[in-house]
């Protein structure tokens, strides 16, 4: 039994416990203890299992989320979640795509170009894009709503990513790509907010299962550069013109065409609505229970929440300033990420980890070709077939990695925080033993053990992030976290030029900040399992 088939089989036993549960904390008789820091007493409403209910100055948004996420636990998990984790699980893949797709058609390119300017520079042009990308999508998310960036992000970087493989010079190649990241800079910020935001408690652990998808997008890639990148006819050596050096386009149409689809089918199968919880944070009382209603009725799911209920919770007052469009709006959000010590260093420490990550991961993935080529027998490189074979395996073995993970993170003994702990020292072990190794054949089982482990730590880190950041600034927050991940990866580009990627010394700097990483994920003071994101 696969564990999308084990998610269809506690459906129904989770949805039985989840409407007992949301029936009796919405029982206008109830009443809940009050902890010395928590909100007054609010009758009907259960906030202790709301993880960031406690420290919140806004009464009003804590009643109100308690309220919606009783609703969302009434409803359970339906065939609109399962839409919602295939095509959101879809904009993962493309991020990674997007990232893999530069660093494979780097060298090919660069070399039917002339190899004239800095060789990195797509690098360092995707990272930018993503960088922008992350800011503009992120802040705009919490102002203007999750949907429309939903809707268009996908669609911007298909067609982005076919156009770049008809540039005709290395300048031009670069601009496109940095529109690629630009376009692409949103999916991950949104993809896991949203669908967040529409699940029910118990069904949580599946945002870091989601991306499973994230490797499925990097073997895609990979097989792609093998299909494209070892035949003659379409690879040159020298004198290369377009004419004989087709492979890296044919790399970059496929790809480009493969996101195409997945984003028509974001617009055609999901419909997206605005999620509840971004709505909540507008006082659109009444659009959130239309937009419960909309997939509730459509799996035939009552629920017993009302608009008149949110209405009788208060206005939420913490969610924007006085002008939507303006610097202060932007502040008000970037404050709500520091509402109280605890969440303020939740948040710094989430920013650390993402600064770590975003190091690691381009100086193991992006010059994985590279190190890949340098490891044949007496100091030769690797034939280009078995270099891309190798590169191939260790991309579809990192598939594992968040299924793994999401089965970790749901143990109450390990939770989310104990996962990327595990994830990150595992991944450490595995970085230092592929470093030294030198035997080609341990080599790539080293090199795909480390990418498993790398996926661990990875999918965990990216589910838990959404669900440690309150709703009204989570995109905000989201959109930090994932710029300075992109800060890091512009960097990675200049530590991969001067600390050269022939030899192991970046393989150890991957390793040495996985042992850093491991602490810092032991010290975040939030564990989300059994409890529900605010």
């Amino acid at each position: 039994m696969t564990i999308i088939d084990d998610v269809e089989a506690k459906a129904v036993t989770l949805d039985a416990e989840a409407a007992a549960f949301a029936v009796a904390t919405t029982d206008d008789d109830a009443a809940v203890d009050v902890k010395k820091d928590g909100p007054p007493p609010t009758p009907g409403v259960e906030s202790d299992l709301d993880l960031l209910a406690k420290g919140s100055h806004d009464e009003a948004l804590v009643r109100k989320m308690a309220l919606v996420n009783n609703a969302l636990d009434e409803i359970g998990f339906t065939s609109y979640h399962l839409k919602l984790f295939f095509l959101n699980g879809w904009g993962y893949g493309a991020d990674s795509m997007v990232l893999l797709v530069q660093s494979v058609i780097a060298t090919p390119a660069y070399t039917e170009f002339g190899s004239e300017g800095f060789k990195k520079a797509l690098t360092i042009a995707v990272y930018v894009g993503m960088l922008a990308g992350a800011i503009f999508w992120g802040f705009s998310a919490d102002i203007i709503g999750r949907r429309l960036a939903f809707n268009v992000t996908l669609l911007l970087a298909s067609i982005a990513t076919i156009i770049a493989g008809a540039m005709p010079n290395w300048p031009a190649l670069a601009t496109m790509v940095a529109i690629i990241g630009f376009s692409a800079g949103g999916n991950l910020i949104l993809d896991t907010a949203i669908f967040l935001e529409y699940l029910p408690h118990k069904h949580q652990y599946m945002v870091t299962l989601m991306a499973l998808f994230w490797g499925i997008g990097q073997a895609i890639v990979a097989i792609a550069a093998l299909g494209f990148l070892v035949p003659d006819k379409w690879n040159c050596s020298e004198d290369c013109t377009m004419s004989n050096n087709m492979g890296w386009r044919y790399v970059a149409f496929t790809c480009g065409a493969i996101m195409f689809v997945g984003s028509i089918l974001r617009l055609t199968v999901v419909r997206l609505q605005e999620t509840p919880k971004f709505l909540l944070g507008e006082n659109r009382d009444d659009d959130v229970i239309e937009t419960l209603n909309y997939f509730a009725s459509r799996a035939n799911r009552p629920f017993s929440l009302t608009a008149d209920q949110l209405k009788a919770c208060g206005e939420v007052r913490s969610s924007h300033g006085r002008k939507k469009f303006s610097f202060g709006e932007v502040a008000i959000h970037l404050k709500g990420l520091f509402e109280h010590w605890r969440l303020g260093l939740s948040t710094l420490l989430l920013w650390l980890s993402w600064a770590g990550i975003g190091l690691i991961y381009p100086l193991f993935y992006v010059f994985l070709p590279d190190y890949v080529k340098t490891r044949g027998t007496a100091g030769d490189s690797l034939p280009a077939y078995d270099s891309w074979k190798n590169y191939v395996i260790t991309n579809v073995v990192s598939v594992g990695g968040p299924i793994l993970g999401a089965w970790m993170c749901n143990l109450p003994l390990l939770g989310r925080k104990w996962t990327m702990v595990l994830g990150a020292l595992s991944g450490m072990a595995c970085l230092f033993a592929y470093a030294a190794d030198t035997n080609v054949n341990i080599d790539t089982t080293l090199s795909a053990l480390s990418g498993f482990f790398i996926n661990v730590y990875y999918g965990t880190l990216y589910a838990y992030t959404p669900e440690v950041l309150p709703s009204a600034h989570r995109a905000t927050g989201d959109g930090v976290s994932v710029g300075i991940n992109r800060i890091m990866g512009i960097l990675s580009a200049i530590i991969g030029t001067y600390a050269d990627t022939s030899t192991p010394v970046p393989v150890y700097i991957c390793a040495a900040l996985f042992g850093f990483l491991a602490i810092v994920s032991a010290l975040f003071p939030y564990e989300p399992y059994g409890r529900r994101s605010s």
